[in-house]
């Protein structure tokens, strides 16, 4: 039985493949809000059929305007915030539970995530420390503005972290992980503008070849097989896009 009334977050665009199962891991949410930016697939139809679903659509500017926007729109203090490639296990489940019944409990919490690649799960290329906020108090916690990817969460309160991992079944095939980190690369791009950085080939390269050198052979991304290689080259790439997407500003301011 848990004590705290809480709310189940989400942004969303043409997400109705997860849409489902994301709304299946907020049962015990007392209210759904599904930020969505206008999805032109069956996600917001499927997501209306769910009583507690309230649905705010605004247009996509930045993931961290979104999020905020979920914040701002939940009735509750406590949320739970996932994205719609992560899934609650039943074991963590039971210790959100268990945390959010005690007395001393904490305002924030890390949730470490089981990375997967196409099915199969990842245990090194960096993913052996990824982790994220997901359940917090909005009233002690607020999303950086300014950051448009990758977004950060201010926590004004006490911290902690759960055992049990999320599972992040953040690549269904290359082909789609390669359209995410692009659209990251661009949208970085962009922040990096914003905050008055100037483009240099020079410092393109060299971070191009410390993230393929980081992820592939510091975080042992080798040891994962293909799946590790192929893991390295598209955050790489995202890299090179993060570049080009900030000459192509400059370009056009």
């Amino acid at each position: 039985m848990l004590k705290e009334r809480i709310s189940g977050l989400i942004i969303t665009f043409n997400e109705e493949k997860n849409i489902q199962e994301i709304l299946d891991c907020f049962t015990f949410c007392d209210e759904i809000i599904v930020v969505d930016s206008f999805s032109t697939d069956k996600t917001v139809e499927i997501a209306s059929r769910n009583p507690k679903v309230k649905i705010i659509q605004n247009p996509f500017e930045d993931f961290t305007k979104q999020r905020n926007l979920a914040l701002e729109s939940a009735k509750n203090d406590w949320v739970i915030f996932l994205d719609g490639d992560e899934r609650i296990t039943p074991q963590l489940r039971a210790e959100i539970f268990k945390e959010l019944n005690k007395s001393d409990k904490k305002d924030a919490y890390y949730f470490y995530r089981q990375f997967f690649f196409a099915g199969k799960p990842l245990h090194y290329s960096g993913t052996q420390t990824d982790k994220n906020f997901r359940l917090f108090r909005k009233s002690k916690c607020r999303y950086t503005a300014g950051k448009k990817v990758h977004e950060t969460l201010e926590v004004n309160g006490s911290i902690g972290e759960l055992r049990n991992k999320l599972l992040h079944y953040s690549v269904a095939d290359y082909e789609s992980y390669q359209e995410k980190m692009i659209h990251y690369g661009e949208l970085k791009g962009k922040e990096l503008f914003a905050k008055g950085k100037k483009f240099s080939s020079l410092i393109m390269y060299i971070k191009m070849a410390a993230k393929f050198i980081k992820t592939y052979f510091l975080r042992l991304g080798f040891l994962d097989g293909k799946e590790g290689y192929q893991l390295s080259v598209l955050q790489t790439l995202s890299v090179y896009k993060t570049y080009e997407s900030l000459k192509n500003s400059e370009k056009n301011d």
